[in-house]
């Protein structure tokens, strides 16, 4: 796949987390989100919504998780003006299935795509799962997205099933915070070591991922860049390539 810019630019965002930590925050934060995408829409040649939009996201046969309509309606506005929008499942919305792209026409990404915008090489992901370490969420995550286990989570009353799955995202930010992953951790910066590991063997000049909630812009290899694109519960971090080439840059309302 290939995307031209036409002195156009292309943005990239993850981890907006609606839906936590409770409804008051989530929309206020569903607001500025909405304001950043009016803002990008003027000048955007493509959006990727790199995972973890929602705190949690579960499709069952006839339902879908209550709220974000107002988000929902932006994407699908943007979408039928013309904006290509490329949207990734995250370890918290790994569950996302084919409502986006039967309803709005656009496409869901559950692994990392290999994609060229004006003649670079991009490789884009959420980014869970990769690199080494972290060997029980790896355990989690095949037991999460085996068919056997989303067929018997689809038998809960969804009342039922998304307090469940808040309980314990929650229950998952707090790990998170005292295990201080969101302090930069060197060369042990474990997506880093993924790009670095990837570069050896097929080239690209951007690695873009989310997940890790750092914005982070460091070197792979030759002409080649890791970007990680922090998040939106704090610090609304976002980047956009252009003909000079990519930033990492913060929303101001």
């Amino acid at each position: 796949m290939n995307i031209k810019l036409n002195q156009k630019k292309v943005y990239f965002a993850s981890d907006f987390h609606l839906g936590a930590p409770n409804f008051e925050q989530s929309r206020l934060r569903e607001e500025k989100i909405i304001k950043w995408l009016d803002e990008v829409s003027n000048d955007a040649a493509a959006i990727f919504l790199v995972g973890d939009i929602f705190d949690f996201w579960f499709e069952y046969d006839k339902v879908i998780p209550k709220g974000f309509i107002k988000f929902i309606a932006k994407i699908s506005s943007l979408r039928d003006s013309g904006i290509p929008i490329f949207f990734f499942s995250g370890n918290h919305d790994l569950w996302l299935k084919d409502y986006f792209t039967n309803e709005l026409k656009i496409p869901i990404y559950h692994q990392p795509i290999e994609i060229t915008i004006e003649g670079k090489r991009f490789l884009i992901g959420h980014g869970d799962g990769l690199g080494p370490g972290d060997e029980f969420y790896k355990f989690l995550k095949r037991i999460f997205t085996n068919p056997f286990f989303k067929w018997l989570f689809k038998w809960l009353h969804p009342d039922i099933g998304i307090r469940i799955a808040h309980a314990w995202s929650g229950k998952s930010r707090l790990s998170n915070m005292e295990k201080q992953e969101d302090q930069f951790k060197g060369e042990e910066e474990w997506l880093w070591a993924y790009c670095k590991q990837i570069d050896q063997s097929k080239h690209f000049n951007y690695y873009v991922f989310g997940h890790r909630h750092l914005p982070l812009d460091l070197p792979v290899g030759k002409n080649s860049r890791y970007i990680n694109l922090g998040e939106w519960v704090s610090q609304f971090t976002y980047a956009v390539f252009d003909s000079e080439g990519i930033q990492l840059k913060k929303f101001e309302q």
